[in-house]
């Protein structure tokens, strides 16, 4: 399978601050990479670098088999969509849902493009993927939380990219619009086969469908593989540097944080769930 990100001996500073620390890794193209690890690993910082982006002090980023560069490097992100953890929106903004969208379409034809019937036949089809059509006129600022993440990732769609970039999407969501958006990335992903790299901190937010896992800790990746590999109690404990317990019921894995008493069947699970594996 083809490489489509190569990250050799990157390191990025801000100030006096190492974000990530002589990271190397290789992203096979159609996977589904999760990227994991405590607090202030350096999981944001990682994406950043993908696309594109961060004071890079050592090392280099290929994407699509070309080093990025000051010249080529708008033509590259063209093909690589973001979801951040947030939309910033001000509640008084009158931007309809449809021109958020189009922001992501105008992210691939350029502001200076010519915008074409083709163009709006894209919008529409990302908006009904991920099942907000009937809100494409509704102003931006009205939205839930839920309904701002599904357009975040409505617009990485229109921009019909190679690589998608998903920073934490379910960070501050209610567990419903959690699950949603979950399920709405990994239908996406079985659909479109886009190269998916996901940063959570959730582990049981983990799709099903994830290939690969990239384990981070002190500005560093400290372990990477398959995904049923990285999903292991002996792994996980030595990455957060505390007992982990990983236990299957019903078909679901389950992430358990703590010392498990004799008799106590579970410590409590501090990931709010379980994954399929």
């Amino acid at each position: 399978m083809n490489r489509e990100v190569s990250i050799k001996g990157v390191s990025v500073s801000y100030r006096e601050n190492a974000a990530l620390r002589n990271v190397s890794i290789d992203i096979a193209e159609g996977s589904f990479v999760s990227v994991i690890g405590p607090n202030g690993a350096g999981k944001t910082t990682f994406l950043t670098v993908i696309n594109g982006l961060g004071n890079i002090t050592a090392g280099t980023v290929e994407v699509f088999g070309e080093r990025i560069t000051r010249r080529n490097l708008n033509r590259i992100r063209k093909d690589i969509g973001y979801v951040p953890q947030h939309l910033a929106v001000d509640p008084r903004s009158p931007i309809s849902v449809r021109e958020a969208v189009n922001i992501g379409r105008f992210g691939k034809i350029g502001l200076g493009g010519r915008w074409k019937v083709s163009d709006d036949e894209i919008v529409e089809n990302a908006l009904r993927t991920v099942g907000i059509a009937g809100l494409a006129d509704k102003p931006i600022g009205h939205l839930s939380g839920g309904e701002h993440q599904k357009v975040s990732i409505a617009r990485a769609l229109a921009q019909e990219p190679r690589i998608i970039l998903l920073d934490e999407p379910t960070s501050n969501l209610d567990p419903r619009a959690q699950n949603e958006i979950i399920g709405l990335i990994e239908n996406i992903y079985k659909d479109k086969k886009y190269t998916v790299v996901f940063v959570t901190h959730v582990l049981s937010h983990i799709p099903h469908s994830c290939t690969d896992v990239v384990l981070m800790k002190n500005a560093m990746v400290v372990n990477s593989g398959p995904a049923d590999k990285m999903l292991e109690a002996g792994v996980l404990s030595e990455l957060y540097d505390f007992p982990m317990h990983v236990s299957i019921v019903h078909g679901r894995k389950h992430f358990h944080a703590g010392h498990l008493h004799p008799g106590h069947p579970q410590a409590g699970d501090s990931t709010g769930g379980g994954r399929h594996d």
